[in-house]
């Protein structure tokens, strides 16, 4: 049954104007860290300042692209992404423990439908977009592909403190009108549960249910400017309320008296958990150079209730975070290349490029409000120093050695990566 229905849908006519679109990207990175990875190094950094170096081979992204054009405006695309190699388990039965069936981890890492959405195209200035769709806030989640940054992995920053590549379920419009492009989208809302101390608001847009919570909404938006040739200027934004985002609704949240009755109220009713984050970026590509730059700032309303709620619920295996969220988090980097081969002639001629680059950036997951504990260990400094070989337009070959800054009572934590990239379409 299911051959003849393929076979049924094989033989549709496609319309004149229909045309399938394959592509994808992805990354391989191997690191040597010349620190510790013991999880108490920055509780006691002394007892770990000595500690041997690990090292580390990495598949951090591999994505595919499918996109259809249907014709008369209408066009479908959907990326699959596979996060370090993809998660792997088995039911195995254990010979040498009595013959035991178990179910084994085999491998850790993520599977994701990043994108999946259907369009329609009223012009060049108006488009309208419903499904999973990328948040553009800030210029990582704008311009997450391999090629459109020089370090091995992403910049540290905007990766940290945001979802990274941030994706959700809802309607955008975009469009684009002589110099400026913009973008304006409702989705699902963040959920607080989910902030932390190292991440921020990072795993508030991710769901372990089999749907994304949406008793909340978030609003965002992102506008570019192309006016100066070679020179984007972008400026982007969300707002939403991140409280009462979980599921079940409001859990822990109502009262009940000493029979277990239920008294209607709720008790956390009057946090909200407004999230707010503006960003700045941009990118100059010309007279061989190429200069990204980015500034991130976000707020967390009622962090200290909604750390203080997170810490005491007593769901068994809830699938909360426990740490606190600070009530700020900032992140601002600044990177350049310069294509050292457009001096070379013969390298030239064969549109090779070789950029070297300097990177640094700065950021801090946990800015605590007066009444929060200090984490001084989440502020850090990184610069990275490297070089990006381009042998063809969508392959690059990248190496770096970077180190990772954090106050004096703290161990630095420097290493070196090197790692090869693609991005295009096969078709």
């Amino acid at each position: 049954m299911i051959t003849a229905a393929l076979g049924a849908i094989a033989m549709l006519p496609l319309p004149a104007q229909a045309q399938l679109k394959v592509g994808g990207y992805g990354e391989v990175a191997l690191t040597r860290n010349f620190y510790s990875d013991n999880v108490y190094r920055y509780s006691d950094p002394k007892k770990y300042a000595n500690d041997p170096s690990h090292g580390r081979f990495d598949i951090p992204h591999a994505v595919i692209y499918i996109g259809y054009d249907f014709g008369k405006g209408w066009t479908m695309s959907s990326e699959i992404e596979f996060e370090h190699t993809g998660t792997g388990c088995a039911q195995e039965k254990e010979f040498t423990e009595g013959g035991e069936w178990e179910q084994e981890i085999e491998k850790g890492g993520e599977v994701a439908l990043e994108q999946f959405w259907i369009q329609k195209t009223f012009c060049k200035e108006f488009n309208v977009r419903a499904g999973h769709i990328i948040v553009p806030v800030g210029l990582l989640n704008a311009h997450h592909e391999p090629l459109n940054f020089f370090t091995v992995y992403r910049p540290e920053g905007e990766g940290t403190i945001l979802p990274s590549t941030w994706h959700d379920t809802g309607i955008s419009l975009w469009g684009r009108s002589g110099d400026f492009r913009y973008e304006a989208m409702v989705v699902a809302g963040l959920d607080a549960f989910q902030f932390n101390r190292e991440n921020w608001v990072q795993n508030g847009a991710g769901s372990s249910a089999e749907f994304k919570v949406a008793n909340k909404y978030g609003f965002a938006a992102r506008v570019d400017n192309y006016s100066i040739p070679g020179v984007r200027i972008g400026v982007s934004g969300y707002y939403g309320k991140a409280m009462h985002n979980s599921y079940p609704h409001d859990l822990e949240g109502d009262k009940y008296n000493s029979a277990g009755e239920y008294e209607g109220e709720k008790q956390y009713n009057n946090i909200k958990g407004v999230v707010a984050i503006g960003a700045a970026d941009f990118t100059l590509d010309r007279n061989n150079w190429i200069v990204r730059g980015n500034i991130d700032y976000g707020y967390v309303g009622d962090a200290a209730t909604i750390s203080s709620i997170k810490r005491n619920l007593s769901a068994n295996n809830a699938p909360y975070k426990k740490t606190p969220v600070g009530k700020n988090a900032l992140a601002y980097g600044i990177e350049a290349g310069y294509d050292v081969f457009s001096q070379m002639n013969r390298m030239k001629s064969t549109k090779q490029k070789f950029y070297v680059f300097g990177r640094y950036e700065y950021y801090d997951s946990y800015i605590p409000s007066s009444e929060q504990q200090q984490y001084e260990y989440t502020a850090k400094k990184r610069f990275a120093l490297g070089f990006n070989w381009m042998p063809v337009r969508q392959v690059a070959v990248k190496a770096e050695y970077s180190k990772r800054m954090l106050k004096s009572q703290y161990n630095n934590e420097p290493s070196v990566s090197i790692g090869v990239a693609y991005q295009g379409f096969f078709n």
